[in-house]
């Protein structure tokens, strides 16, 4: 069956572009040129993934984004910005986007993009065995059930945090570079931007870490990468 895509961008020569380009791929498109539209559409038409612009008349992209999130549409978003500014990154990532891109960027890139989010997606919710559960220290992750507990106190996550937050349990122990973790995790096939890594590492000890400044779960290897280790008794 062939994918929908949501194409959501006000300037009509880049989403015509982007359109034609994905059609060649082999995607079906669907195009706004506001965020209010775009936001009915990923609502009725439940596309596959959304190109979400951050600059949109009507409701920019981050408000777009957030209102998915709220209705609990975990929708893959691959966000565009026309800055190279890390404030609005790291602020989509927040806000629940997958990943994002500067402009200028090329129709093969998006492309690749896509195909990579819309692969991790696909192989996001394999079989689970019934003893379904990752413990280390007090915290208790279910995989198959999207929950995560803290001294058995509920948890939020992204998709995107979940994701890295389990394949770091399951890797307890193991130093993982970030180039790994952008492997597993994003299924890049292409050299990516490793800052994504360090972001979601940064919200998954800002809400597991007792104290994010000294990390207790998710150490950094200097040099190297990250590892996930049981906190040491005080």
């Amino acid at each position: 069956m062939t994918k929908k895509l949501l194409i959501v961008e006000d300037e009509e020569s880049i989403a015509t572009l982007l359109s034609y380009n994905l059609k060649q791929a082999g995607y079906e498109t669907i195009v706004a040129h506001d965020g209010q539209t775009g936001l009915h559409l990923a609502v009725e038409e439940q596309p596959a993934l959304i190109v979400l612009d951050l600059m949109l008349p009507q409701m920019d992209g981050m408000e777009v984004c957030k209102a998915l999130r709220q209705q609990k549409i975990d929708i893959p978003i691959i966000m565009l910005t026309a800055r190279d500014d890390e404030v609005d990154k790291v602020l989509g990532l927040e806000l629940g986007a997958d990943d994002y891109m500067t402009k200028p960027f090329s129709p093969r890139e998006v492309a690749a993009r896509i195909r990579a989010v819309l692969r991790r997606t696909e192989h996001a919710a394999p079989e689970e065995p019934e003893t379904d559960r990752l413990t280390i220290g007090g915290l208790e992750v279910f995989p198959s059930k999207f929950e995560v507990f803290l001294n058995k106190k509920p948890l939020e996550f992204t998709p995107k945090e979940f994701e890295l937050l389990v394949y770091l349990m399951e890797n307890r122990n193991r130093v993982l570079t970030r180039d790994q973790l952008l492997s597993a995790v994003w299924q890049y096939d292409f050299a990516g931007d490793t800052r994504i890594v360090d972001v979601h590492i940064s919200h998954l000890r800002e809400k597991i870490e007792e104290n994010s400044r000294k990390p207790q779960f998710i150490k950094t290897i200097r040099g190297l990468g990250y590892k996930f280790e049981e906190p040491k008794p005080v």
